[in-house]
């Protein structure tokens, strides 16, 4: 049967996978960062897959490791500074491939009871070092923060609304609005658009000289829409923005949610891994008080991609939410007063995600997290130390490690593409108060001072020779 290999063909086929993953991991720092941009190249590499006749699994597999290999941003490199991208834990990696043999299905508890029961106890784990009670914690996995953040807008509208989840946004009594910052991610937008409310029921709330988000503005903001007729719902707040990584001040947004009695939400995708840091939990403060959490296992906890979370301390909101009932689901466990996923979150049939989370914090640790994480901010600081020792302009102000540079002299996004284009490190720009600067994260536990001192080359290069050109007529 072509679906299923014979045994030995199925052992050669995971020594070959073995020797692939291990192969990567040991040689990805010494590859160029980023790839050839050649979009006519892989068309024409995908013509002899017409799959007219079966390929050898070991070609095939190589086949598939070679695109990846020569046609990928190296998100697992040490000199890519980019986006939340980790480099993925090694039992990240194993969990994966666990996941995909056994194949449970996490729509019922009868089905897969040790899988969901994992991510029940991941959870309350994560709950717990948010300030939630144990007891009353509540929350899913998720595809990413996406997922979790609109998730987070529909159980806000579910709360404040009692027949939202049945009659829909007709049944509202007025146009809802809901208060993010200027700098929030605009995954709220889009839970907007998808839960019908719209974007105009999105509130963009100024931010102070550090950008965070305002409170004074927040409350006068509230306060203009309620006299106009308006239903507010729902405030979101950041903890480590995409641009900029600030946290606003969470415990002055909990007391005006408290006062004005609204949902508050708390997008703590990245940042959210500072809770597992002594030193840096301080920033998340309030973050207890909120009614719901976005965390992202994928980013600072390097797990593989995609693993959200979505916590909330209201127990059974997420099934008054979602609660579906069928008559062809399994029914085995309905005696046992345990949860099917399926009746009280956004996806029905989903990947094992939390095992790569469970065996990673298995095998390090929490004080491994803690020691991985407090590396990489001190990679952060160190970064900030050397751009301002090469005069560079540092614009944004935070502990995490997310860095906002600039220099007068040149252009950005042209220094940005020379140095992406150079292969050597990967970096993006941003817009910080309407002015463009270069940004650079760290995002891989791996990085080290060398790599630092490479980035600084590459961003010195760059600025040499754009400095050097001959000026435009």
């Amino acid at each position: 049967m072509s679906l299923l290999l014979e045994s030995g063909a199925r052992a050669e086929l995971w020594r070959a996978l073995i020797e692939t993953i291990e192969t990567y991991t040991n040689n990805v720092a010494m590859r160029r960062v980023t790839p050839e941009l050649a979009p006519a190249k892989i068309p024409t590499l995908l013509r002899a897959c017409d799959f007219s006749a079966p390929m050898d699994a070991r070609e095939a597999l190589q086949f598939a490791a070679k695109g990846l290999t020569e046609y990928q941003t190296h998100t697992p490199h040490p000199r890519y500074f980019g986006l939340y991208n980790p480099a993925p834990t090694t039992m990240g990696i194993a969990a994966d491939a666990l996941v995909a043999a056994f194949n449970p299905q996490m729509a019922a508890w009868s089905h897969s009871p040790f899988a969901i029961e994992v991510e029940r106890h991941l959870v309350r784990c994560f709950g717990e070092r948010f300030g939630y009670d144990a007891e009353n914690v509540d929350g899913t996995f998720c595809s990413a923060g996406a997922e979790a953040n609109h998730t987070a807008v529909l159980t806000a509208l579910a709360a404040a609304f009692a027949d939202y989840p049945v009659k829909g946004v007709r049944s509202l009594p007025a146009q809802p609005a809901l208060y993010v910052s200027s700098e929030s991610h605009h995954s709220i937008i889009k839970a907007a658009r998808v839960t019908g409310i719209g974007v105009e029921a999105v509130r963009q709330v100024r931010v102070d000289e550090k950008l965070g988000m305002d409170p004074v503005d927040l409350q006068a903001q509230i306060a203009h829409d309620r006299q106009n007729g308006l239903a507010p719902f729902m405030i979101v707040g950041t903890a480590g923005t995409t641009n900029a990584g600030i946290v606003d001040p969470l415990t002055e947004l909990a007391a005006v949610a408290a006062r004005e009695k609204l949902w508050l939400h708390v997008d703590a995708a990245w940042g959210g891994a500072a809770a597992l840091v002594p030193e840096l939990k301080p920033l998340l403060n309030g973050i207890e008080q909120a009614d719901s959490i976005t965390f992202d296992a994928h980013k600072w906890l390097s797990v593989p991609m995609g693993a959200g979370m979505y916590l909330t301390r209201h127990k059974d909101l997420l099934k008054r939410t979602f609660y579906t009932p069928t008559q062809y689901m399994p029914r085995e466990a309905a005696a046992l007063n345990v949860p099917d996923p399926h009746l009280y979150t956004m996806q029905w049939s989903r990947r094992f995600t939390g095992l790569k989370l469970f065996l990673s914090l298995l095998a390090a640790g929490w004080d491994g997290y803690e020691d991985a994480l407090r590396h990489q901010t001190a990679m952060g600081d160190l970064l900030r130390r050397r751009l301002r020792e090469s005069d560079w302009t540092i614009d944004n102000d935070t502990p995490l490690p997310v860095v906002c540079f600039s220099s007068a002299e040149v252009d950005p996004h042209e220094i940005a593409m020379r140095v992406v284009g150079s292969g050597d490190a990967w970096i993006s720009t941003t817009l910080l108060r309407g002015k463009p600067v270069l940004r650079a994260c760290i995002t891989n536990y791996r990085t080290e001072p060398q790599d630092i001192e490479a980035l600084l080359s590459a961003l010195e290069q760059a600025r040499d020779a754009v400095i050097s050109q001959p000026a435009r007529v």
